[in-house]
C-alpha cells in the first residue's frame, strides 16, 4: 500500500499502519479510543474526530441468528446467565469491515468482524463486538489513540517512532503480512479479544475470552486474487451462501489461569487453557442493513446479562463510549439510512 519511492523500512510501516488503522473505522468495528485518561481527558467525541468512530455506509449485513446449545450445560458450569441454559434463543448479527472508507473494495480491507446480540426470556441481552484478528494492534485504549496520531501525521518518522514505544504493534503486524484472507464471512473465525467476567451459581468467578469457530472450511485466497472481485463480494457472497443453506459457527468460551494477563488484549492465552464449546449460532436470514432489523442497534460490549460482568480490561468501557458517539453519527446519515428519513416524513 505504500507508494513505490518510499524506502523499504517506511514501506513496512506504512503497512502496518493501514492495517491497524481499518480497525478504526465504522461503528461495529473494534473501535476502542474513547474515555478519560490523565492527564489529557480523550472524550468519546474527541475519538471520533480523531476516525475512530466515523459512520460508514458499507453494508453490514442484517442477520437473523438463532442460537441453540449443542451439549447439555447447567447454570453451575461457567455462568448463571439464563443464555448458557439448553435452549434456543433469538439473535441478530452484523458483518462488518473495519474500515472508515465506504468506498474501500471488500478485498482490500483486512479486518473483518461480527456483532451479535442474544436475547433471553427474561428480557437480557448479551452483546458482544467480534473480529478475526487473534489479538488486538496495542495495549491499551490510550495507545491506540497514538496509533492513530502517528497514522495520521505528516511526520515520515511517526510510525517508526510509535512502533518503537508500543513493541506490541509487532505481533498484529506479523498477523496481518501472514495471516491468511478468505473470500467469505462465512469462513472467518471471529475473536472477542478482550477479557470478561463469568459468575456461576456458586459464586465462583471465571475470566473468559470468547470466539466463534466457522463450520465452512477456510479456504485461503491470496490478496491479489481478492482485488479482481467485485468491490462488494462479501456483501453478495454472503447473501447466496445463505441462501442455499444456514451457515453456523461454534461459539467456544476460554478460560484463563491466574497467570494470564486479562487486561491487555494484544496479548494471547496459551492454547491449552481449558476451552468449553457453549453453543451453536445459526445465520438462516439475511437482510441489508437499511433495511433490516440490525441497522438500529448499537452492538455496546458492556450490555451484558446478570452471569457476566466486565473485567480489568479497559477496552470495553471505552468502546461502549466510541460505539455511543459512532450510533448517533451513523444514524444521522439520512442518505445511508432512507428508513429514518421515511419515518420523519408526515
Amino acid at each position: 500500500m505504500a507508494q513505490a519511492h518510499q524506502s523499504p523500512a517506511r514501506s513496512v510501516f506504512g503497512s502496518l499502519v493501514l492495517i491497524a488503522v481499518v480497525i478504526a473505522g465504522g461503528a461495529a468495528a473494534f473501535a476502542y479510543t474513547a474515555g478519560c485518561f490523565s492527564p489529557h481527558r480523550l472524550t468519546c467525541v474527541r475519538a471520533s474526530d480523531g476516525g475512530a468512530a466515523r459512520p460508514s455506509p458499507q453494508p453490514c449485513q442484517g442477520h437473523l441468528l438463532h442460537r441453540r446449545v449443542r451439549r447439555n450445560w447447567s447454570r453451575d458450569a461457567l455462568s448463571q446467565a439464563q443464555v448458557f441454559i439448553r435452549g434456543q434463543y433469538p439473535a441478530l448479527g452484523r458483518f462488518n469491515l473495519g474500515t472508515a472508507d465506504p468506498n474501500a473494495p471488500d478485498g482490500t480491507v483486512r479486518v473483518r468482524g461480527m456483532g451479535l446480540r442474544i436475547s433471553t426470556p427474561d428480557g437480557q441481552e448479551w452483546r458482544s463486538a467480534m473480529i478475526n484478528p487473534p489479538i488486538f494492534a496495542v495495549s491499551t485504549p490510550q495507545a491506540f489513540y497514538e496509533l492513530l496520531l502517528a497514522a495520521a501525521s505528516k511526520d515520515p518518522d511517526a510510525m517508526r517512532t510509535f512502533a518503537a514505544a508500543h513493541p506490541e504493534f509487532a505481533a498484529f503486524g506479523a498477523w496481518a503480512k501472514s495471516g491468511p484472507w478468505t473470500g467469505s464471512y462465512a469462513e472467518e473465525r471471529y475473536n472477542g479479544l478482550n477479557s470478561f467476567v463469568f459468575t456461576d451459581s456458586s459464586g465462583a468467578e471465571h475470566t473468559v475470552r470468547w470466539s466463534l469457530l466457522p463450520a465452512a472450511q477456510p479456504v485461503s485466497v491470496s490478496p491479489d486474487d481478492l482485488a479482481k472481485r467485485d468491490p462488494n463480494f462479501l456483501e453478495q457472497e454472503i447473501a447466496e451462501r445463505v441462501r442455499g443453506g444456514p451457515q453456523r459457527w461454534t461459539m467456544v468460551v476460554t478460560v484463563a489461569d491466574p497467570v494470564d494477563t486479562t487486561a491487555d488484549p494484544s496479548k494471547a492465552w496459551p492454547e491449552n487453557r481449558r476451552t468449553v464449546e457453549v453453543a451453536t449460532l445459526t445465520v438462516q436470514q439475511i437482510a441489508p442493513e437499511r433495511d433490516g432489523p440490525c441497522r438500529d442497534i448499537n452492538f455496546d460490549p458492556t450490555v451484558l446479562p446478570s452471569g457476566m460482568r466486565t473485567s480489568n480490561d479497559p477496552f470495553p468501557a471505552t468502546r461502549s463510549s466510541v460505539y455511543a458517539k459512532s450510533y448517533d453519527l451513523r444514524a444521522a446519515e439520512a442518505k445511508d439510512y432512507p428508513r429514518t428519513a421515511a419515518k420523519a416524513k408526515p
